[in-house]
């Protein structure tokens, strides 16, 4: 089973290394990373998704809080939350297909950020499914690159 993880850091050297290092350490794989700076800059969020049955999972999360440098470990398995990735595509643009990759980027709410005479990059966030959804559509056209940002996720809020 997929599950997405968020780690409270130390903004420090080598805290994620040390994070990758448990996983690999133990023959984990993490699917997508992200990490960035919190509004306290000497906190940064780690998230990251892998797959584990449950035994597996609190294992990893034990282990987690073993880190030193760990702060807070969050599951999101076990929480109501919102989830977006980011992908940038490079799709084939001639002038026969170009119309058509407009039409698909503006279903998907995306944005074309640079041009060329042979190609079209386009900028679009979602959830997996809506990723996996636009790069289906433009596989027909004829993708060159796609580069994805994994995962970020956060709590929602309680509605009262």
């Amino acid at each position: 089973m997929k599950h997405i993880l968020g780690v409270l850091v130390e903004n420090q050297p080598g805290v994620l290394s040390r994070v990758a290092g448990l996983f690999s350490g133990r023959g984990f794989n993490i699917e997508s990373l992200t990490v960035a700076e919190t509004l306290d800059p000497k906190i940064s969020r780690i998230t990251l998704v892998t797959r584990g049955n449950e035994q597996i999972m609190e294992q990893i999360i034990k282990q987690l809080n073993k880190l030193i440098n760990v702060i807070k470990v969050i599951d999101f398995c076990d929480i109501d939350f919102v989830e977006r990735e980011m992908a940038l595509i490079k799709v084939k643009a001639e002038a026969s297909t170009r119309a058509e990759v407009l039409r698909i980027v503006d279903i998907f709410r995306g944005k074309v950020v640079d041009v060329s005479p042979h190609t079209y990059s386009v900028e679009v966030t979602g959830d997996e499914k809506k990723i996996e959804a636009i790069l289906d559509l433009l596989g027909h056209l004829g993708i060159v690159e796609v580069v994805r940002t994994g995962k970020a996720a956060i709590a929602r809020s309680k509605k009262h």
